[in-house]
């Protein structure tokens, strides 16, 4: 599947000899990851070109003559698509060319050298663990030193990952972003403008009965737990009055297990729970509380005479989605470093066997459009499990895993492009829009 990459800024600058290049400001899941230009993107196409053949999508050819402004904005378009699309195949994610490139251009793009460094890792108890690491190390080799630190199976890395974590004064926090395996932690986490931003460790599935995946490692059930007590803690995981009692009698005698069992009953247990935002359904400009996870999105939603209604949107009847930036970068210097003002995500379900978009403005747009493909790929993966004649190939943790699908599956291929451009100074900006397709 797709990753959000977008270029929505491109900045003119001086170079050496007197004449101007383009410096593109690439985002990944709405952070700044990198300042590349169109020489870089191109040396490092033809390095994979050279390590995987014709089977890359195409690169955005030279112009030799100065470009107008709409072959410019046609060519960033390009780019933006070449980036998506080169994430698709799970081999080239893992090749050595792929990530040393990512790498070197997160480094160069905020100034930060290769060294030695240490960086806390924060558990769901709300305790953190200290690791020592390079700077230059990527995601997938943090969470390998965090998993020797922690004792958890080296076979079971799939089921977690490292996220960027808002922590505020009260004690709530928000999830921003998943980490993704050739990201810098480090790197990201100095370059966010997020305040109170810290780099925590969390399970990355939303199908709770993969819990039994991991229950013969120690470890891992011991995070599990940490989790599942810090969401009821902070009521992202629902229980009943009878639940909670049973909850706390088993976390007293720290049956795990057993806590873990029963979790399982519990209303919204192992979803992943978003900030408060607005979305246009039953009418626009209502108040809504998103959970994601077992295949569903479920929304608390207040009405304008302040009361409140339970909404289900079920997986299997999502057709496609999209993500769009609806705001204006205003950092006439340097692009700002986040995207996460004036986001929606806007969805096609099928309701009463017709589709219609259900629209929701979140800063959470991106990690909620990781959510629902974490959601479809386990959901292959099950339904792949159940039926061997079934043939679809799943990316899991950069892994590419093939099975048989039949032709009768839900088409996710169809979007509605909302492009539009606004010009601020010197900074070209493109209002970018983030699809999902080809699922």
């Amino acid at each position: 599947m797709k990753m959000h990459f977008c270029i929505p800024v491109s900045q003119q600058r001086p170079d050496a000899l007197g004449g101007r290049y383009t410096l593109y400001s690439v985002y990944l899941d709405g952070f700044l990851f990198c300042r590349v230009r169109y020489s870089q993107l191109h040396r490092w196409n033809e390095q994979l070109r050279r390590v995987f053949g014709d089977c890359l999508p195409p690169f955005p050819p030279k112009y030799y003559l100065a470009m107008t402004t709409s072959m410019a904005n046609e060519r960033r378009d390009q780019l933006e698509r070449y980036l998506q699309n080169v994430t698709v195949d799970p081999n080239m994610l893992r090749s050595d060319v792929f990530v040393d490139f990512l790498k070197l251009v997160q480094l160069d793009t905020f100034s930060i050298t290769t060294k030695k460094a240490s960086l806390d890792i924060f558990l769901p108890n709300g305790r953190s663990i200290q690791v020592e690491i390079l700077t230059s190390d990527t995601a997938e080799r943090v969470l390998e030193v965090v998993s020797h630190k922690t004792g958890l199976c080296r076979e079971l890395l799939g089921y977690f990952g490292l996220f960027l974590i808002q922590f505020s004064k009260e004690g709530k926090f928000s999830v921003m972003k998943k980490l993704a395996d050739f990201e810098l932690p480090y790197v990201s986490l100095r370059s966010s403008e997020v305040e109170n931003c810290k780099v925590g460790l969390r399970k990355w599935y939303l199908d709770p009965s993969l819990d039994s995946m991991l229950m013969d490692c120690r470890a891992a059930v011991n995070l599990i737990y940490m989790q599942a007590i810090q969401d009821i803690q902070k009521e992202w995981a629902k229980p009943t009055q009878a639940q909670r009692q049973k909850l706390e009698a088993l976390q007293r005698e720290d049956n795990q297990t057993k806590f873990l069992e029963l979790s399982q009953e519990v209303r919204h247990y192992g979803y992943v729970q978003l900030d408060p935002c607005t979305c246009d359904y039953p009418e626009p400009g209502c108040g809504a509380v998103l959970s994601v996870g077992n295949n569903e999105i479920s929304c608390c939603v207040t009405l304008p005479d302040n009361q409140t209604r339970d909404i289900i949107f079920q997986m299997n009847r999502v057709k496609c989605w999209q993500v769009t930036f609806l705001g204006t970068l205003l950092d006439m210097d340097g692009a700002q470093q986040t995207l996460n003002q004036n986001l929606e995500l806007r969805f096609q379900y099928s309701e009463e066997s017709r589709w219609q978009w259900f629209v929701i403005y979140t800063r959470q747009a991106f990690l909620l459009s990781s959510c629902l493909k974490k959601m479809i790929s386990e959901k292959m993966v099950k339904l792949a499990a159940e039926n061997p004649e079934m043939q679809i190939e799943v990316p899991e943790q950069g892994r590419s895993k093939k099975y048989h699908v039949q032709q009768s599956q839900k088409d996710y291929s169809s979007f509605l492009p909302r492009t539009s451009k606004i010009m601020i100074a010197e900074v070209d900006c493109v209002l970018g829009t983030i699809e999902e397709e080809g699922l």
